[in-house]
């Protein structure tokens, strides 16, 4: 019996890696997170709880651990270098290397589609491009570089690239993000709304998790687009948002060429503004075409999406109608 730590098991991803794992009789279930209390109800499995950054806690957390799902981060979708520099570049790195000393036999890593959008992303096993435009972007793909680096025989290592968060227990996403300012009518299409959005549902990202952790026969470094059952449009997405809860449509439309400058002029008035950004150049980032799709990961780990990206939209929705009483802040503490 394989037993597997799931990190940041209080956020988004964790959560539903947990659910996910704790139906399977073939693995035992480590959670570490910041705060027991706030775990899924009915986790029945061994709490590890601390802070990443102690390094005698990591330590101690992957003693004993065969597989470790890497889902704890802290995550901003503009600026803040240093905070995603030392809340999250730098314990990850660090479990990294406590991991591989302790004996532990594979690590599954998150990541996203965007890391080598738009230009390589259909293929997982290509290179993240770091991006100076988003700085937490930029570390995601240097763990994906670091973990290629330490991938072998005795250290496994799988990457999953995942879509846009949708579903249950929402994190920071660009769902959250994008309906408030919907609302200003000053969003514009962009490329016509015309490029895919990998929405993701969370117990789908559970489900590549859990085989990703127990799959057999994987080479040393393998990496997998994971995205839900259907790639709808961007202008599919907003439509649905605009039928089924009210906002606004865009009443303009500009290009990526275009797009990109106006949203670095507002990142440049964020100092000067009370409020953040109306739009960054990672939003505009997320909306390139990824062109990910699940062939390789149904190969090899026997994932089938099963949660339709409306399914998961709804769900969300309903929990931001009653959790997010103001609009969502561009960070995510970590968890």
């Amino acid at each position: 019996m394989k037993k597997v730590l799931v990190t940041g098991a209080n956020g988004f991803v964790g959560s539903h890696v947990l659910e996910a794992l704790q139906q399977r009789a073939d693995v035992q279930v480590v959670a570490a997170c910041r705060d027991a209390g706030k775990l899924p109800g009915g986790f029945k499995g061994e709490v590890r709880a601390g802070d990443l950054r102690d390094a005698d806690y990591r330590k101690a957390l992957v003693d004993g651990i065969d597989v470790v799902c890497h889902a704890a981060s802290w995550s901003s979708l503009w600026g803040h270098t240093g905070e995603s520099r030392r809340l999250f570049l730098e314990p990850s790195l660090a479990l990294i290397v406590d991991a591989q000393a302790a004996g532990v036999q594979r690590f599954v890593n998150t990541s996203t589609t965007s890391a080598a959008a738009p230009d390589h992303s259909a293929d997982p096993m290509s290179r993240g491009i770091r991006r100076p435009l988003w700085p937490h972007l930029c570390n995601v793909v240097a763990i994906e570089d670091a973990l290629r680096l330490r991938a072998g025989p005795d250290f496994q290592v799988t990457n999953l690239r995942l879509g846009i968060f949708a579903g249950q227990r929402y994190a920071l996403g660009l769902l959250p993000i994008l309906a408030p300012r919907l609302k200003t009518h000053l969003v514009p299409w962009v490329a016509g709304g015309r490029t895919g959005l990998p929405i993701i549902d969370g117990r789908d990202i559970g489900q590549a998790f859990a085989l990703a952790a127990t799959a057999e026969g994987l080479a040393d470094y393998e990496g997998f687009n994971i995205v839900g059952p259907e790639v709808p449009t961007v202008r599919q997405v907003i439509g649905l948002l605009h039928e089924e809860y009210g906002l606004p449509l865009p009443h303009f439309g500009v290009p990526f060429a275009l797009a990109y400058p106006f949203a670095w002029l507002m990142e440049k008035l964020d100092p000067i503004v009370p409020w953040e950004p109306l739009v960054t150049r990672s939003i505009i980032h997320l909306m390139e075409e990824v062109s990910a799709d699940n062939a390789k990961a149904e190969r090899l780990l026997g994932y089938r999406p099963t949660h339709p990206w409306r399914q998961a939209i709804r769900a969300q929705m309903q929990e931001m109608q009653v959790r997010q009483t103001r609009p969502m802040r561009m960070t995510k503490p970590v968890t």
